[in-house]
């Protein structure tokens, strides 16, 4: 089955609705339930990849677990959300959900890049910089970033996030707290990175979101984490620097509407089965790979 939308309580329920997460508030809390819509070129498809929302929601609880960060999670059970939930409701929702705590979100990404790839690479080969950090020169696509560099950028509703000096934060944020979360992001990208090298993967780059809990003030990791949505994974088995990396995502997805001659600025063609099975085999080995167990909706 393939969830692409939720309407719990029948509307009554604020709900805020993002690329793949619709998100409920509940009050004091937050049901975050990740659904399996699937966005490219900043546009959401007509069509999803099943079970995705419950690879993005079973990774980002393995991370949590591992990492032993303060975060928003309060139960990955909906029931727990205290709603009154239909059969199919609860059926629907197995897997996807997080309740978690309100927090005053931090209004930056806080990206960890390891690897020059994507929006770095680019400037990189403008400039010798990323976010206006310099790199050595002689550096090719997909190199490794020794040691690797924190590149904050704005968050985008819609649309892409823009890259933003350190600076540029501590202005807006406060340099303790900049300084807070870059630190942090750092030693959790670290963390993540040597986990995934022992399971055969490279963390390229990643992207954090970190907030401040409403009750408490206590400064928490929050929203999805170490996902193949919010990070580039690689094959260590296939990693060779000097062009584009196969990544754990959906570049099958964006390999095929570059086919299409779709123009990015319309509602974009609905997914061929052959594209949207490809795209969910590599979420689901993501999956297997980092936590080293099965997907249990195979």
């Amino acid at each position: 089955m393939t969830l692409l939308e939720t309407n719990l309580g029948s509307g009554s329920i604020p709900k805020r609705r993002g690329k793949v997460r619709d998100v409920y508030d509940l009050g004091d809390r937050l049901l975050l339930v990740a659904t399996d819509r699937i966005s490219a070129f900043d546009w959401v498809l007509p069509n999803g990849i099943p079970d995705k929302g419950r690879v993005l929601t079973g990774l980002s609880a393995f991370w949590f677990n591992l990492l032993k960060v303060p975060n928003h999670v309060i139960s990955l059970d909906a029931a727990h959300s205290g709603l009154d939930l239909t059969p199919e409701e609860r059926e629907a929702l197995e897997g996807r959900t997080m309740l978690g705590r309100k927090a005053r979100v931090i209004p930056f990404e806080c990206v960890v890049r390891g690897y020059l790839a994507g929006s770095g690479w680019k400037e990189y080969r403008a400039s010798r910089t990323v976010c206006g950090i310099s790199l050595k020169p002689g550096l090719v696509e997909g190199d490794r970033i020794d040691p690797p560099v924190f590149t904050p950028a704005t968050k985008a509703e819609a649309g892409h996030d823009e890259n933003v000096s350190f600076e540029f934060m501590a202005a807006a944020v406060g340099k303790e707290v900049a300084e807070t979360v870059k630190s942090l992001s750092l030693e959790v990208y670290a963390i993540a990175a040597a986990h995934a090298a022992k399971c055969g993967l490279i963390l390229a780059d990643t992207k954090f979101e970190w907030g401040f809990d409403d009750q408490t003030g206590e400064l928490l990791l929050i929203d999805e984490v170490l996902t193949p949505d919010s990070s580039r994974f690689w094959s260590c088995e296939t990693y060779w620097p000097g062009g584009a990396q196969p990544s754990f995502d959906k570049q099958f997805v964006r390999d095929w509407l570059e086919t299409t001659g779709w123009d990015k600025a319309s509602p974009p063609p609905e997914l061929p089965e052959e594209v949207v099975k490809k795209t969910r085999a590599k979420y689901i080995e993501a999956f297997e790979r980092v936590t080293g167990g099965p997907f249990p909706w195979k």
